[in-house]
């Protein structure tokens, strides 16, 4: 499973992508998150495949990881599409059988969304890949430094979502090793009823929480331990340091918006 897990997971590397400051990074993808919904026909989606495809290439991670990591959000993408498909009655009908008709529109706006879905997961993930957590932590505290003047606690904010990307895998480690317990001990979750396989998993989410809650109860006594108070005085080992190369990946998502508005229809 760890081998698949590409959520939350870094992978040390020295590409272009690996390079970028973290700042740059997240603002970049944030602006992706919203550009992505500037794309409404074909050319438009193409090129979105191109430039996601760029990226990839940049980060020197490997495709078929990245594909093989897509199979847990996989299910949500067909249940996208088909429910376009069947529920989307516009455009003339291009199938039909029986109680099914298939509108061209609801095929159109099935594969969009799962495009649109596609290069959102590709260019998330690609964030965690190629920066750590404790990265993506400094970054978002100083990008949300101004919050600061409201007295929102910034350090600790940062540091929760740093914290959580980091146990995605340790979690789904977690969960694998459980799961094996269980089937040598003859649980089996893959057969059987709906009814069945829902108490067949009760079983791995009871041990699994509970390892959640000691792992969260000796993190916070390790802090304590070491003098943790919260981000007041604190200062950085690693000062994060802006370079060209992440005003060039900045120009690049303004090109990009400015491409996708000249192809909207």
């Amino acid at each position: 499973m760890m081998d698949k897990m590409i959520f939350g997971r870094f992978i040390p590397g020295d590409s272009f992508v690996h390079r970028l400051d973290p700042r740059s990074k997240l603002v970049f993808v944030f602006a992706f998150i919203i550009v992505v919904f500037l794309a409404n026909n074909t050319p438009s989606y193409i090129a979105l495949l191109v430039f996601t495809l760029l990226i990839i290439l940049m980060s020197r991670i490997k495709m078929y990881f990245l594909i093989n990591g897509l199979k847990p959000v996989l299910i949500l993408m067909v249940f996208t599409f088909l429910l376009h498909i069947f529920f989307t009655k516009e455009g003339p009908l291009i199938f039909e059988w029986k109680f099914i008709h298939i509108h061209e529109e609801g095929l159109r706006q099935g594969i969009y969304i799962s495009i649109r879905f596609l290069v959102l997961v590709f260019v998330t993930s690609i964030l965690t890949l190629t920066t750590s957590p404790i990265s993506i932590t400094d970054g978002m505290e100083v990008l949300l430094n101004p919050l600061k003047k409201l007295k929102l606690p910034v350090h600790e904010l940062a540091l929760m979502m740093s914290i959580s990307l980091r146990f995605i895998p340790t979690l789904m480690d977690e969960t694998d090793k459980i799961m094996k317990a269980q089937m040598a001990r003859g649980s089996d979750i893959t057969t059987g009823t709906i009814k069945e396989r829902i108490k067949a998993v009760v079983p791995l989410l009871v041990p699994l929480f509970v390892s959640a809650f000691k792992r969260a109860e000796d993190l916070a006594i390790a802090m304590e331990v070491r003098g943790y108070r919260g981000g007041e005085g604190r200062t950085r080992y690693r000062q994060l340091k802006w370079s060209i190369g992440d005003t060039i990946a900045l120009l690049s998502i303004v090109v990009m918006t400015i491409v996708l508005v000249y192809l909207r229809s």
